[in-house]
């Protein structure tokens, strides 16, 4: 049976236009109330420029990037590599074929360097290579060929999974992947609005790096369907953060930081 934790905080709705500070009012609702998880969470985030590139604040993305480090966990960049690797799609220059290519190629050495966080996969390449299904699997190419190919697709085409029952229903005590499950597209007049929902999300860890990977998956969506990215909505289960130590000398950087960019939006 599972163990219910504690002190559990009520649902949370941020409706934001800039990523950082949607992720210091998320962070500081933890910890200014007892207990370390929010359920569930939503956050709705606008704000994006024509790139499709969201609003932050140099700050806070300084200083939680350095408390990952100081604790040897994955950087920002490196979590919203996961979802959507931005530096190979400027590689790729514009093209996605060479994009995908790319990443098939490269994906066994990620596996490779780590092969206990990547051995059951990443989220990108669940998303173009999920083992079965149209276009080879690959998710992402299946909604923007069939959008680009014909006026009046339905709209209920446009949505990709991660979670795959048949590989990820397994008895282990913790999973770290997926914690996403799955993603849509959803193309309106004003432009393309993305959609994500996790079962459960770590905050301080993973969270920020999380959204913007989403972000930047957005972008490219939006690029490829000659729109731009106007809306991210990203819904969680399960918000925690765990092992909280609120008056950790190593925490007090971040959380003046995040409190400081909270103060900015006044």
């Amino acid at each position: 049976m599972t163990k219910l934790l504690p002190a559990t905080i009520g649902p949370l709705l941020v409706n934001e236009t800039n990523l950082s500070r949607a992720w210091a009012k998320i962070f500081l609702h933890i910890l200014d109330h007892s207990g370390h998880e929010i359920t569930p969470l939503v956050l709705s985030l606008t704000g994006f420029d024509n790139d499709g590139a969201p609003k932050q604040e140099e700050n806070l993305y300084a200083a939680l990037d350095k408390l990952l480090s100081s604790k040897k966990q994955r950087t920002i960049e490196d979590v919203a590599y996961t979802i959507f690797p931005q530096r190979m799609w400027k590689i790729a220059n514009g093209d996605r074929a060479k994009l995908f290519a790319l990443y098939r190629d490269a994906f066994p050495r990620y596996q490779a360097m780590n092969p206990k966080g990547n051995n059951r996969g990443l989220y990108f390449e669940r998303l173009i290579s999920y083992g079965r299904g149209r276009c080879e699997g690959n998710q992402l190419e299946w909604i923007i060929s069939q959008f680009n190919s014909r006026p009046g697709v339905r709209r209920s085409m446009f949505q990709a999974s991660v979670f795959d029952p048949e590989r990820d229903h397994i008895p282990d005590a913790q999973l770290q992947f997926p914690c996403l499950q799955q993603i849509s597209f959803e193309p309106t007049p004003e432009g393309l609005v993305i959609n994500a929902f996790y079962a459960t999300q770590q905050v301080l860890v993973k969270a920020y790096g999380n959204y913007l990977g989403i972000a930047q998956l957005g972008a490219f969506i939006a690029h490829e369907m000659k729109t731009k990215l106007v809306r991210m909505n990203v819904t969680v289960g399960i918000a925690k953060v765990m092992d909280l130590s609120r008056n950790s000398p190593d925490m007090l950087p971040l959380i003046a930081a995040a409190r400081e960019c909270i103060a900015s939006e006044k």
